[in-house]
């Protein structure tokens, strides 16, 4: 049985100092004693290597004929390299989050002005999208089919980073994208003095 349990910030720090180094730990063993564990805080959120990746930069790649694709090193954990992907909305290009993205979605779905029966029809068309896919050892994830079909990722394609997750987009219509985001971008780099 659970007790509320009053502690002062020190106290909470130091709590927090020694979960982090058990998760460190348990990250060097393959986190195989990480689903037993509860912790009944939730109203802090725990960094684990996956989630201190940030996805930057934009880099061209080939996908190959069983739709491969290798992903930079960089944007790659030690470890378990699982994601989720997902055709964005408005059938552009292809998201790819790791889980800890991906398990964020549905509460701001849950959380949204959207009304219960909109909620549930947008939770059940994002699963019914999405994908789990996991980097193979050379770095390379395979996509689905009809992902790739539908958008079209064929040939030459450019994964763009987007700080959380990344983009998969065909190459001709990234330039057209990246062409019409430019002036977006220098007006606002220009307001906040970048």
């Amino acid at each position: 049985m659970l007790q509320k349990i009053y502690c002062s910030f020190a106290q909470f720090q130091v709590l927090i100092f020694f979960i982090d180094l058990l998760l460190k730990w348990w990250e060097k063993v393959g986190l195989s004693g990480a689903k037993w564990l509860i912790i009944p805080f939730a109203s802090f959120s725990i960094m684990t290597a996956s989630s201190s990746i940030i996805y930057a930069g934009t880099f061209e790649r080939a996908i190959d004929a069983k739709h491969r694709v290798t992903i930079p090193a960089a944007w790659l954990g030690k470890g378990n390299n699982e994601f989720h992907s997902i055709p964005n909305p408005v059938g552009e290009c292809l998201i790819v989050m790791p889980p800890t993205e991906f398990n964020e979605i549905e509460a701001r779905i849950q959380q949204s002005s959207a009304t219960p029966a909109e909620r549930r029809k947008a939770i059940r068309q994002f699963y019914s999208q999405a994908r789990s896919v996991i980097a193979d050892s050379h770095g390379r994830i395979l996509f689905s089919d009809e992902q790739c079909s539908a958008l079209k990722l064929t040939g030459n394609i450019v994964l763009v980073g987007g700080r959380s997750r990344f983009e998969i987009w065909n190459a001709k219509r990234w330039a057209a994208v990246a062409e019409e985001e430019h002036t977006s971008f220098h007006k606002v780099a220009n307001l906040i003095g970048l």
